[in-house]
């Protein structure tokens, strides 16, 4: 199957600017410790933490149809299980996020066969009762803090480099790696010939599985492989605050709903979506986190809002409009 040749101006023109719009995008990103402060570093290590979180969620429920509400439950196993390779097994930080990702991944092929036996809202319901047992488990393990939670030495951190701008610029390079990864993951994953069959299953299951692919292996492989990705960015997350309780690490508010709003409002199913989510999220944020409960009241407005107006998203209406991709995965046959 090969894609065909783009013609016409216009889509020449769409080319050019996405090609413009990444890079730029990429170098600002990369080059932002040399023009950004300390807590604008620390906002951009959060973001792209959060960008991670939003594209494997995408993933599980935009191209599988897996709404999942219990993805905390990874994100607080990854953090968890940081501190422990950390702070008992004496690793380093490296290490230890890539060996707590893969653990992951492993405690989710069993966590997985139960939650597999549930379809739609029990699925869902499924997800968010395993994701409680983690944290009331977690909260019975004396040596990583039981309840109260267990901070991170600083000579882990410390580990990454000497002085603290060096520090700090080392664990910037490690979320804007794990941002830039999970987009690239995925825009490879939807352009392979498993993102033609998660494609087919976003559109209709049932057509999928008649032509030969088979739905429950794959939803089963991408269950797995976002839980593993996700926990590689909840164990930065909680590197980056230097502590880890069970309420924090298995917070359905911070690592779900913010997740699925993100993900809602900028298009579900598509790799720009959660992008243009992230950034919207975090400008309200900036804007509206003072404003207390009025401020998730507004998020709730906007998602709201986004969803009658078009229930595909920001993105999804932008690119019902113009037909512009800005990481194209489509094919068409020649």
């Amino acid at each position: 199957m090969t894609m065909i040749a783009q013609t016409g101006a216009a889509p020449r023109l769409q080319t050019s600017l996405s090609v413009i719009i990444l890079g730029a995008t990429l170098a600002a990103l990369a080059t932002a410790p040399m023009w950004a402060g300390r807590a604008e570093l620390r906002l951009l290590m959060e973001a792209l933490s959060y960008l991670a979180l939003a594209q494997m969620w995408n993933l599980l429920a935009g191209y599988t149809g897996l709404v999942s509400v219990g993805q905390q439950a990874f994100v607080g196993l990854g953090g968890y299980m940081f501190f422990g390779l950390a702070i008992f097994g004496g690793m380093g930080v490296l290490p230890a996020l890539g060996l707590e990702a893969v653990g992951t991944a492993i405690i989710a092929i069993p966590t997985g066969w139960l939650a597999f036996r549930l379809n739609g809202a029990y699925f869902a319901i499924g997800t968010w009762v395993i994701a409680e047992v983690f944290r009331l488990g977690m909260a019975q393990v004396g040596s990583l803090g039981g309840g109260s939670g267990i901070s991170l030495p600083v000579d882990v951190a410390r580990s990454l480099a000497d002085g603290r701008a060096e520090r700090e610029m080392a664990m910037y390079y490690i979320a804007f790696a794990i941002g830039v990864a999970s987009v690239a993951l995925v825009w490879g994953l939807l352009r392979s010939r498993w993102g033609l069959a998660m494609t087919a299953i976003r559109d209709s299951e049932l057509a999928a599985e008649t032509v030969g692919v088979s739905t429950r292996r794959l939803k089963f492989m991408i269950y797995v492989l976002t839980a593993g990705f996700t926990a590689l960015a909840g164990g930065f997350l909680f590197l980056q605050k230097l502590r880890i309780t069970p309420d924090a690490a298995f917070s359905v508010n911070d690592w779900t709903a913010f997740v699925i709003f993100i993900v809602v409002i900028g298009g579900i199913g598509t790799i720009e979506g959660p992008i243009i989510g992230t950034v919207l999220f975090f400008a309200l944020r900036q804007v509206a986190a003072d404003w207390g409960t009025w401020y998730l009241m507004l998020m709730g407005v906007i998602a709201i809002s986004v969803m009658l107006v078009d229930k595909r998203g920001i993105w999804g209406r932008i690119e019902s409009l113009t037909g512009w991709h800005l990481l194209p995965v489509k094919r068409t046959l020649d």
